[in-house]
């Protein structure tokens, strides 16, 4: 079994951003993710048998949707600011035709089709425990960060992501990419 997931990789030309950012948001009880494997997942499939790779890359090579240009901007926290777990940079886009593609064909091949609705967005960072003090210093940072403008990048590829989970943080290696016309 191997864990794996379809992404949009950010562009290199952002990291030293998002390092920038990560680090006016860091104190106790965050977990930031290494900037150079942040992406954005479109389809998160979890623990699959290495035997279905050759039916889900040939599924995923079925996708037809342009390419198109994404803003990454604007910082925000799932579940909400009150209770911020995840940091995240925001990604505006057409990511819809992706995304629905990707629900349709791979609920096909028995993956369940997710419920929530799909927000487009880059993991910057996740949170462990927050004191009530540092959780309103997050949210202020998080605050002031609600505009920001990384940049704009073109998505014209998808890669099928293996996940292996390390104590330093997950390893990722790209399985099979898929080129947007």
């Amino acid at each position: 079994m191997i864990r794996t997931f379809v992404a949009v990789d950010i562009p290199v030309e952002f990291h030293a951003t998002i390092s920038m950012l990560q680090s006016k948001l860091i104190g106790s009880g965050l977990r930031p993710v290494d900037p150079s494997i942040v992406h954005i997942t479109m389809k998160f499939l979890g623990d699959v048998d290495e035997a279905k790779l050759p039916e889900i890359i040939s599924a995923i090579d079925r996708l037809d949707c342009p390419s198109f240009d994404s803003r990454i901007s604007g910082m925000g926290a799932f579940p909400g600011m009150k209770n911020p777990r995840i940091v995240w940079l925001g990604a505006s886009g057409d990511y819809s035709c992706l995304h629905e593609q990707l629900e349709d064909i791979l609920s096909r091949i028995g993956f369940k089709k997710e419920l929530r609705k799909f927000i487009p967005h880059v993991t910057l960072a996740r949170t462990t425990y927050l004191s009530h003090v540092r959780k309103k210093e997050l949210v202020s940072a998080i605050d002031s960060f609600r505009d920001f403008d990384v940049g704009l990048m073109n998505v014209h590829t998808v890669k099928l992501k293996k996940s292996t989970l390390t104590p330093k943080g997950p390893i990722y290696e790209t399985l099979h990419e898929v080129d947007l016309p």
